[in-house]
């Protein structure tokens, strides 16, 4: 039986859209645009023009990423009228929370957001001894159909924009600062395909890596895909030296296939020949990442069948096991301890560097779309 999910003390914010529940994905031509959707450059073009100086970008700029202010009222050194201004026309707001879970050892916290068109989205914010990373979500729901993944139970609503991404980021930002820590890493590996909504995604990328902004190294920065072999290729043109994770989960393509429909349209021989060129054209190294499932992929065997795939691939590489999360209504199960290492110990001696990076947070359905499933399943009730 899978983990039941916790049933959490739900806190709304007063006169909130989400306690009318979820409502159907507006237009992207009237979703409102916020601050976080402008780069500096788009800020400086906007302000120029309304007639204002082209420092007041960098000085707003300031006072979001590094200062990380939560409303225009807090930036004194601004024109009234010019905060007013941006307060009618460029929101700083682009998500709301809706719910906080906090695990048993207080170093993993999962936010549901609600869009400002009343969808739900979830981020995770990891506290470890030499590093703070935040996991935040691309999409509302995801289209690529895992059979183990919560996200995709109810397909995918819509892309976020880039500004909902960042806010994300700039919110744990604040989380962190307020434990007397600094966030350092951010990884998309949240809900939806980051390779789905490239434009947003290397838009993200931008103002996230941006020196006036959180100046966050592009190193520091990890992009989770499916397998979406086009946009790998266009990630190795990209100029940021941003990491690059593959969710494999499978040797083979007809046991990848069943787990992830992705494969039928880019299976594995071309998934791998695609992360060769981005390793030949980089020089960086891909990470694999593998969800480690009771009965389905855990054995010796396949463990075996995975290290030879990859030596033979050529691929600059490096696996990550991962063991799954259970998601409640979905069969699939954590292997036993045991197994998790003898599968480990395998691949390492095919020759292929292996770690086991257990999921943080089982307590608090920490696994992606758990937490909207949840909720939404309450609107519905």
């Amino acid at each position: 039986m899978s983990a039941p999910t916790p049933t959490i003390p739900l806190t709304l914010a007063t006169g909130s859209i989400a306690e009318a529940g979820p409502r159907p994905p507006l237009r992207r031509s009237v979703r409102p645009e916020s601050l976080y959707d402008l780069s500096i450059d788009a800020l400086a073009a906007r302000f120029a023009e309304w007639g204002e100086p082209a420092y007041r970008a960098t000085q707003l700029y300031g006072w979001v990423y590094k200062r990380l202010a939560a409303g225009y009222d807090e930036m004194s050194d601004l024109p009234a009228a010019l905060r007013a201004r941006l307060e009618a026309e460029i929101p700083l707001e682009a998500l709301l929370p809706d719910r906080e879970l906090v695990s048993d050892d207080d170093q993993t916290v999962k936010t549901l957001y609600h869009t400002r068109d009343g969808q739900y989205i979830e981020t995770v914010l990891m506290y470890y001894p030499d590093r703070v990373t935040v996991c935040v979500s691309c999409q509302v729901g995801c289209a690529v159909g895992c059979v183990f993944c919560a996200t995709g139970l109810g397909g995918l609503k819509r892309n976020l924009s880039a500004g909902e991404i960042v806010a994300q980021v700039v919110d744990a930002a604040r989380a962190a600062r307020s434990r007397g820590r600094v966030l350092t890493n951010g990884v998309m590996m949240g809900m939806g395909e980051p390779f789905h909504n490239y434009a947003a995604t290397m838009a993200f990328v931008g103002i996230l890596h941006n020196p006036k902004g959180l100046n966050m190294g592009a190193r520091r920065i990890t992009i989770s895909t499916s397998g979406v072999v086009p946009r790998i290729d266009a990630l190795a043109a990209e100029p940021y030296q941003v990491n690059l994770a593959v969710s494999l989960h499978a040797p083979t393509d007809e046991l990848r296939s069943a787990l992830m429909p992705i494969n039928r349209r880019y299976p594995i021989a071309e998934l791998l020949a695609a992360c060769r060129r981005y390793g030949d054209r980089t020089g960086r190294r891909v990470s694999f990442e593998y969800a480690l499932m009771a009965g389905d992929n855990d054995d010796a065997e396949i463990a075996q069948d995975l290290g030879g795939l990859l030596r033979r691939s050529g691929v600059l590489c490096h696996v990550n096991l991962i063991p799954l999360n259970p998601v409640q209504d979905l069969r699939y199960e954590r292997p036993k301890a045991e197994s998790i290492e003898h599968f480990a110990e395998t691949l390492r001696a095919t020759g292929i560097p292996t770690t086991v990076r257990y999921s943080r947070g089982v307590e608090i359905a920490a696994a992606c779309g758990q937490l909207r499933q949840t909720r939404e399943a309450e609107v519905v009730s």
